[in-house]
């Protein structure tokens, strides 16, 4: 069987890659998650060098995240001042992060400890996000179509929110959905957020989503989109020092970014119409089938078992598609909800 190839890459791969690209996209633009927890994996398996697979998938991570974040703010949901707040005090808490991390490594438990906080993190936040959406009210927003705009009803921000409002600490700062918050409490949030990252070695951006929600009590379309702001910066720094290395493979990146160009636009606009309970849910099923995606590698690794290693690829993929699906099923049902009662808003 002859196989056709284009730029050196057989054409059935550019077109996996792209059709890849368009799913990792859509959740990447829906959760404001970087999509190097499904793409660097999956080129591992595929049989391509880490520092080949680390700085693809950063630079994919970059090129998606622009593309995202440029749709949320057509949507009015990226909070500028919040976002670089975050960063701020993101990059002191990696910074502080690195040196714990740094010293675990020099006593011989840094592989240890690192697997077990990673898969307890990851799971931990994914169910405590999947049960507070599900019970007791969904502990969420509820879908409103000026949730960005509008002043939010007491009852609708979660109690750990209220309380880190409730220090009037100056300077105070106003942030899009009528939040006023002390500015010291975003950076502490930002600073205990970027410390898990730099501890875990993770973007973070399923840190950082929920964290805006839950403690500072912005809209989730919000935290969506102004966690996408930060992750532009943060993935753009990664690829370029990877690629000043020569390690970004662009026969890689070039379609998947395509195929992502695609996806995060549809990702984006979906969070304009689904509920955001149902937001929460999808997320917070995504992280728990990721943290066991994570046991079953880690398994593998200390059993020797490379067979694992696919299997737990299997596993987060398949639960990519089973999300992507619900998504895309929920924003269809909308659309038709809105065109059936003529209350259908423009596009942007």
């Amino acid at each position: 069987m002859v196989s056709v190839e284009l730029f050196g890459v057989a054409v059935t791969l550019l077109g996996l890659f792209a059709g890849f690209g368009v799913l990792i996209g859509l959740l990447f633009g829906f959760f404001g998650m970087g999509g190097s927890f499904l793409v660097t994996p999956a080129l591992l398996v595929m049989g391509y060098e880490p520092d080949v697979a680390v700085a693809s998938g950063l630079a994919f991570v970059f090129g998606t995240s622009v593309i995202a974040t440029l749709k949320h703010r057509d949507l009015g949901q990226v909070d500028y001042k919040l976002g670089i707040s975050m960063i701020v005090g993101t990059t002191a808490g990696i910074e502080v992060g690195k040196i714990g991390l740094h010293w675990l490594q020099a006593i011989g438990l840094a592989n240890t400890v690192v697997s077990v906080a990673y898969v307890a993190l990851l799971g931990g936040i994914g169910a405590f996000v999947t049960y507070r959406a599900t019970g007791d009210g969904g502990g969420g927003f509820g879908h409103d179509e000026e949730a960005a705009e509008s002043e939010p009803d007491a009852d609708d921000i979660p109690e750990i929110a209220k309380t880190i409002q409730s220090y009037r600490v100056p300077p105070m700062i106003e942030l899009r959905g009528g939040v006023v918050v002390s500015l010291w409490m975003v950076l502490l949030v930002a600073f205990a957020t970027g410390l898990l990252s730099g501890f875990l070695g993770v973007g973070g951006g399923f840190i950082r989503m929920p964290a805006l929600f839950y403690l500072i009590g912005v809209p989730v379309p919000v935290a969506v989109g102004t966690d996408l702001f930060e992750i532009v910066f943060s993935g753009g720094i990664g690829s370029f020092l990877y690629a000043i290395d020569g390690a970004v493979d662009l026969a890689i990146v070039a379609p998947l970014l395509a195929g992502s160009a695609l996806g995060a636009r549809l990702g984006a606009a979906a969070t304009d119409l689904v509920d955001e309970g149902d937001i929460q849910v999808y997320f917070g099923v995504m992280l728990l089938l990721g943290a066991v995606a994570v046991a079953i590698r880690q398994i593998g690794g200390v059993l020797e078992m490379p067979v694992l290693d696919t299997v737990a690829l299997v596993v987060i993929v398949g639960a990519a598609l089973l999300v992507s699906g619900a998504v895309v099923v929920s924003s269809a049902r909308e659309l038709r909800s809105q065109t059936a009662s003529g209350t259908s808003r423009p596009t942007n």
